[in-house]
């Protein structure tokens, strides 16, 4: 399987939205712009947040496997996938790109 690299390119954070709406977290998401992740085997990279995870694994697994060209022809490279955690409240953007 191939390796992929995963960074966060992106984290917002909207207050009003959590002030509003969420309930007082103790830990919230800890990721950081230009932090770097290796996933070997398809596998969640240690310490990385398993609730982003799950938005990223699908593409994660195909790019290990060697497929790409997502939505025919959405990222300019069609090894790679720009993708968002489902957080609502603090979104992170991740760039995954097969490491071939």
């Amino acid at each position: 399987m191939i390796i992929c690299k995963i960074t966060v390119m992106r984290t917002a954070r909207y207050d009003d939205l959590i002030l509003r709406y969420e309930n007082p977290m103790e830990h919230a998401c800890s990721m950081r712009e230009g932090q770097v992740f290796y996933s070997e085997n398809a596998t969640c990279p240690q310490g990385f947040c398993e609730s982003a995870w799950q938005s990223l694994y699908p593409f994660v697994l195909t790019l290990a496997c060697g497929g790409g060209d997502f939505y025919d022809g959405w990222m300019r490279n069609k090894k790679s996938a720009m993708i968002s955690c489902n957080d609502g409240f603090r979104p992170v953007s991740f760039l995954v790109e097969a490491t071939v």
